[in-house]
């Protein structure tokens, strides 16, 4: 092995001597929105996920906090065998190189989804939100989120300013629905890319450090309107149908669907717009600029729910005229 980068050469001296690994194969396994790696390491014992989380940008303890909590609530995320929070390294279960959106296709998606709700259903109904000491998905940090778009993608990338009327308008009523829907533990980014495929086909579930107590269908949304892959829409209502039939079985809400739809649509314009905004900050600030890639699907999820409800027409106007010609003036 010839490395020559100087944390991936500190990570390599942590496992041969101080853990006594005998690394004999070292290389890159992914690496994600933020400041995070992981390698894949291979040594006499067998084969781990090293991640490497730099202390003065990333901070490793709600990864492990979290996954103790999730554990114990009897999902499925890797084991943590070894860390080492001053210089930022955690030695990982390794749940493989195959994530849900390699897998997945129009044949198996049903299966592989309801492996995932069954997931999900564990977390939400097994996980403890007073217990839990995550932090709440209030409204100041939903707000925080809905700016990610106006600043980021709007002012930045587009230069173009939204309307204070449309904007305070759109932001108070994606708000208010997300706090009138039972409050749950979410993961945040519970979609294709965080979700493993294991070896016997079950789902290994990653990236679940920013959890939050939030709305219940938010995750829901993160995994049936993925910014990566797409799905027709009346696949889609399907499947977050038979979720809701899953959840009444529970005693966490008794909504009817109607409400749950609409909890999901405006709950899923909520996230989009905050992940448009969050490539393209990826982008200008970062350089990241390959997560360009994902606006395109997911501003069409933007479009298809501003179109649906009444309320949404202004801002649904201000997107068709003004938004969407700026937006495909760059690409």
């Amino acid at each position: 092995m010839s490395i020559t980068d100087p944390r991936a050469l500190s990570i390599l001296d942590w496992l041969n001597h101080k853990l006594k690994l005998d690394v004999f194969k070292f290389e890159p396994a992914s690496s994600d929105a933020s400041f995070r790696r992981y390698f894949r390491v291979n040594h006499k014992k067998g084969q781990n996920i090293v991640m490497d989380a730099p202390p003065e940008k990333e901070n490793t303890e709600p990864f492990i906090r979290i996954a103790a909590l999730f554990k114990a609530s009897n999902v499925n995320v890797p084991e943590i065998y070894h860390q080492d929070l001053t210089q930022g390294f955690l030695l990982l279960e390794d749940f493989g190189s195959h994530c849900l959106l390699d897998r997945l296709n129009s044949k198996n998606a049903s299966n592989y989804y309801q492996s995932a709700f069954d997931s999900l259903y564990t977390l939400q109904t097994k996980t403890s939100i007073t217990e839990s000491q995550l932090p709440s998905y209030d409204k100041t940090l939903l707000n925080q989120e809905l700016d990610l778009f106006y600043n980021w993608f709007l002012e930045k990338h587009l230069n173009l300013s939204i309307p204070n009327k449309i904007k305070d308008r759109l932001n108070d009523l994606l708000i208010k629905s997300a706090l009138e829907q039972p409050q749950v533990c979410v993961h945040r980014d519970f979609h294709s890319r965080n979700l493993m495929v294991l070896d016997n086909n079950s789902l290994g579930i990653i990236d679940f450090q920013d959890a939050v107590i939030g709305s219940i269908t938010y995750d829901l949304v993160s995994l049936l309107r993925d910014c990566y892959i797409a799905w027709p829409e009346q696949q889609v209502y399907q499947w977050v149908k038979l979720y809701y039939q899953q959840l009444s079985q529970s005693d966490l809400f008794s909504a009817d669907l109607d409400t749950f739809i609409r909890w999901f649509d405006l709950m899923g314009l909520q996230r989009h717009l905050k992940a448009i905004g969050i490539f393209s900050r990826l982008h200008i600030r970062d350089n990241k600029s390959s997560y360009l890639n994902d606006i395109p699907l997911t501003m069409t999820y933007v479009s298809q729910v501003s179109s649906q409800y009444p309320e949404l027409t202004e801002f649904n106007v201000f997107l068709t005229q003004s938004i969407l010609p700026a937006f495909r003036s760059l690409q």
